[in-house]
C-alpha cells in the first residue's frame, strides 16, 4: 500500500519560515510529478508547487519568491520551503504524488495534509 506522509505545519507568525516534508512508502516502483496543494477554510483546493522527476519546478503566482519546491529522490522525499508567509497563507497543505507501484498501474496519492497557520 502505498501512503504520503506530511510533515512540518504549526503556527507562525507573520514573516516567519516553515518547512513542510512529504515522504512516500510502500512498494513503489517509480515516482513522477510531486505536488503541494493547500485549502483554506471555505476555499477550493489549490495548487501551490509542483515539480517533476528531472527537478524542473512550477509555483502559483501567489508564492513565487516566497515558497520552494525541492525533492529527494532516494529518500522518495518531496519538501516545501515556504518563506515571508502571509496570514492568507493558511490552510490545509497536501502532498500529491503519481506514483507507480508493484503490480499497480500510475497513480495519484494524496496525503492526510498539515495544518499551517500563519498569525500574530
Amino acid at each position: 500500500q502505498v501512503q504520503l506522509v506530511e510533515s512540518g505545519g504549526g503556527l507562525v507568525q507573520p514573516g516567519g519560515h516553515l518547512r513542510l516534508s512529504c515522504v512516500a512508502s510502500g512498494s513503489i516502483t517509480q515516482i513522477y510529478d510531486m505536488d503541494w496543494y493547500r485549502q483554506a477554510p471555505g476555499k477550493q483546493r489549490e495548487l501551490v508547487a509542483t515539480i517533476t522527476s528531472n527537478g524542473n519546478t512550477g509555483y502559483a503566482d501567489s508564492v513565487k519568491g516566497r515558497f520552494t519546491i525541492s525533492r529527494d529522490n532516494p529518500k522518495k522525499t518531496v519538501y516545501l520551503e515556504m518563506g515571508s508567509l502571509k496570514p492568507e497563507d493558511t490552510a490545509v497543505y497536501y502532498c500529491n504524488a503519481d506514483i507507480s507501484a508493484v503490480f499497480r498501474p500510475t497513480t495519484t496519492y494524496w496525503g492526510q495534509g498539515t495544518q499551517v497557520t500563519v498569525s500574530s
